[in-house]
């Protein structure tokens, strides 16, 4: 594939956008499970239009799905299909125009792998801590694993679930609860229905026994699931919620999107969180760390970090995983920007620089390096090895973006962005132009170097003090090593703080060239010389050396 015009820039063809030949417009999957083979028998349907005239084939993903059949909505004219190692393709009964819809039932059933987890009770001094549990985790690509879908983030529809679960238990699932219904053999069915678009990595539920403790923000209903017995605990994990959803909105000026939120801890979740929409899945084992002093920020950062993905992942998603940092970069940006509205600059500055070390020291150590715009992307099953880079750096580089433009442009520009591409999909350029339009700056050399660039700058700083000519000079080298997508020559407009004679000023250097001097006049020798006091640049490393005396 062929790259844009600049030499880090984002590809005029994306390589990793995905080809559809039809636009999923409603999902509704029924599940039943049978716990002790830890299999599912289910019936879902997909309706679609076609995206050009002439479709009669349709390829969904599917992974381990043992089909029934697969017919037509209506009629219910049995489909020829095929079933592939991560697909099953239908062909249908004629071809149809881009006018049509069209309905595909499936019954099946499977023993996913993936997508859906049963989790054992756990029991500790003969007291049952949680029942057993079934629950789902969608991203990157684990909705094939229990219904065929377009299972890539570029495509959003509505989805429908019916889930059936034993009477004690509680289902949670996305949007609004529309009913239970009874069953013969004494389960319960629980309807959900998600009535705006996303994509089907955020679709989920979760099973098991559950005390709800509810919330509220303005309109917004809000829920929190712990283990029966825990509600007190409850009040210790999740009381910042509305504060936090209060928060963003009067940063983005956009009002959180959906009916309600839910926040529900399971057992064996493998990350800290999943920002399911409308019903965000939580790690048991880290909000647990807000039973302690030192653990109750890390509880704050996760909680803040998966609600803000209702902004920045779920209402805009990224087209593609190479785009994935617009996601999670943005959630990692805002934990700070919590931080900083309701604790200060001073916090906000000490979780900048704390991503910062983290991206910092991983990338002086990882063989799997990639920018912002991830070129690894393609290796899925890795998306998340060298997550300091989509999470950390993409954090810190929002950062420094909001210190270049300034605080009024910044927020504009992510209320453009947002209202430009809500319920749709969207790439680092889309950004760029939002920002640009609320700025008025050219930002290609910076979404060039620090979005589509690969490491960080080092710069070597060498102080010479002129007695003669009262004046300071500072050689400034550019010592990171040159590769295909790092930079040889990074733009810093770096401020160093230079402390002389009983006074302190502050000078801006422009730096443009792999080498290069900046004079300065000064009366007296410096005392001491701090790059980037300010923290605007926190993920350039800069060496300092000993002031020299010159001529």
């Amino acid at each position: 594939m062929l790259f844009a015009a600049s030499a880090f820039g984002q590809a005029v063809t994306d390589p990793f956008d995905r080809p559809r030949t039809y636009d999923a417009l409603h999902y509704v999957v029924k599940v039943r499970f049978d716990r002790s083979k830890r299999s599912i028998d289910a019936e879902s349907s997909i309706k679609l239009r076609p995206l050009a005239d002439g479709l009669r084939t349709l390829v969904f993903d599917s992974v381990g799905i043992r089909y029934r059949s697969v017919t037509l909505a209506g009629s219910g004219a049995p489909l020829a299909f095929k079933t592939g190692a991560s697909d099953v393709t239908v062909t249908l009964d004629r071809e149809y125009l881009s006018s049509e819809t069209i309905t595909i039932n499936f019954a099946y059933s499977a023993t996913p792998e993936k997508g859906i987890y049963f989790v054992n009770e756990l029991v500790e001094d003969g007291k049952q801590v949680r029942s057993d549990q079934i629950w789902t985790q969608g991203e990157p690509d684990e909705a094939r694993h229990w219904f065929p879908s377009f299972d890539f983030p570029s495509d959003k529809a509505t989805t429908e679930q019916y889930i059936t679960a034993e009477s004690d238990e509680t289902v949670i699932g996305n949007g609004e609860l529309i009913d239970k219904a009874q069953e013969p053999d004494g389960r319960v069915t629980w309807h959900y229905r998600m009535p705006l678009p996303h994509s089907v990595y955020l679709s989920s539920f979760v099973v098991g026994k559950y005390s709800k403790v509810a919330g509220r923000h303005k309109n917004i209903p809000l829920g929190y699931y712990v283990y029966p017995g825990m509600e007190e605990f409850a009040g210790r994990v999740f009381p910042e919620t509305a504060d936090m959803m209060r928060t963003f909105e009067d940063l983005t000026k956009v009002d959180f999107p959906y009916n309600k939120y839910d926040q529900t801890i399971v057992g064996a979740f493998k990350f800290g969180g999943m920002e399911n929409i409308t019903a965000t899945t939580l790690a048991d084992t880290e909000v647990m760390f807000a039973n302690f002093g030192f653990g109750r920020e890390i509880v704050t950062d996760l909680i803040s970090h998966e609600l803000a993905h209702s902004w920045f992942g779920d209402l805009v998603t990224c087209a593609n995983w190479a785009e994935l940092w617009l996601n999670e970069g943005f959630a990692t940006f805002m934990e700070a920007a919590y931080l900083e509205k309701k604790l200060g600059r001073t916090p906000y500055l000490r979780k900048i620089q704390q991503d910062a070390g983290s991206f910092l020291a991983d990338d002086a150590v990882t063989r799997r390096r990639h920018g912002l715009y991830n070129r690894r992307a393609k290796e899925v099953d890795k998306l998340f090895d060298n997550a300091s880079v989509t999470y950390n750096k993409g954090g810190v580089v929002l950062h420094m973006l909001r210190e270049e433009i300034g605080d009024e442009a910044f927020w504009s520009g992510v209320k453009i962005y947002l209202d430009r591409h809500k319920f749709d999909s969207v790439r680092s350029s889309d950004l760029r132009k939002a920002m640009e339009e609320a700025s008025g700056a050219d930002l290609g050399w910076f979404f060039d170097q620090w979005v589509y660039g690969v490491g960080h700058p080092v710069l070597s700083v060498q102080p010479v003090y002129s007695v003669s000519k009262r004046q300071m000079k500072f050689t400034v080298t550019q010592m990171q090593t040159a590769a295909r997508a790092t930079p040889a020559t990074y733009r810093l407009p770096l401020q160093v703080q230079i402390a002389a004679g009983g006074k302190t000023v502050n000078e801006r250097l422009l730096i443009t060239k792999r080498t290069e001097v900046f004079t300065i006049p000064m009366a007296v020798k410096p005392r001491a010389i701090t790059a980037d006091p300010d923290k605007k640049l926190p993920i350039v490393e800069v060496r300092i050396k000993p002031v020299l005396a010159g001529r």
